[in-house]
């Protein structure tokens, strides 16, 4: 029999998992009042639409697939855990942390564009708020890689046991992001 480092409450839901739901509803009153703040504005005021014209949307919609399909690979990560295929695991939180870091690098990618063009935070209202939401969301993403990172060097090292809900934890968060994301992609690039 294995021992589990997961502690339950008393209600025999791990408090690792009611952490990260707590921290995931700090996180969605951030980026809610962020998204809800550029909706105000984006109503209130005009001249986004040009603004928004200057945007890279094929670069967008490529790193929108990249994002989701990394969901997926965490999703099979997860799978890999309660099948026990430590080879699969190792897979897909490698695959999921490369295509993290391929989201990050196409934003860079995109970001320098728009700094080239004149685009910076202060050229408007619309950029400021662009950077602001995209810049944070992206702050995110590298968060999940880092943790996805070390639950990969984890399990390379065999050191992961008997700790192997972290992946769900970590998946917990990685969704969320991908969510943030599905949230920002049509209210900056389609409208």
């Amino acid at each position: 029999m294995e021992i589990s480092t997961e502690t339950l409450t008393a209600t025999g839901i791990p408090t690792g998992k009611i952490g990260v739901w707590w921290f995931l509803a700090s996180e969605i009153t951030v980026f809610g009042g962020l998204i809800a703040s550029y909706v105000v504005v984006r109503v209130g005021s005009s001249g986004w639409a040009d603004a928004a014209a200057h945007l890279n949307f094929s670069l967008a919609l490529i790193n929108t697939f990249v994002l989701l399909t990394s969901s997926l690979t965490m999703v099979l990560a997860f799978a890999a855990v309660e099948g026990r295929h430590e080879k699969k695991l190792r897979t897909f939180l490698f695959l999921t942390v490369l295509l993290g870091l391929t989201f990050l690098a196409i934003k860079t990618f995109e970001y320098a564009g728009e700094i080239r063009d004149g685009f910076i935070p202060g050229a408007g209202i619309f950029w400021s708020f662009y950077y602001g939401m995209t810049g944070l969301h992206a702050l995110h993403v590298l968060a999940g890689v880092v943790v996805n990172l070390i639950l990969l060097i984890a399990t390379i090292w065999d050191k992961l046991k008997p700790n192997e809900h972290r992946v769900e934890l970590a998946g917990l968060y990685w969704h969320f992001v991908d969510i943030v994301w599905i949230f920002l992609f049509p209210l900056i690039y389609l409208t």
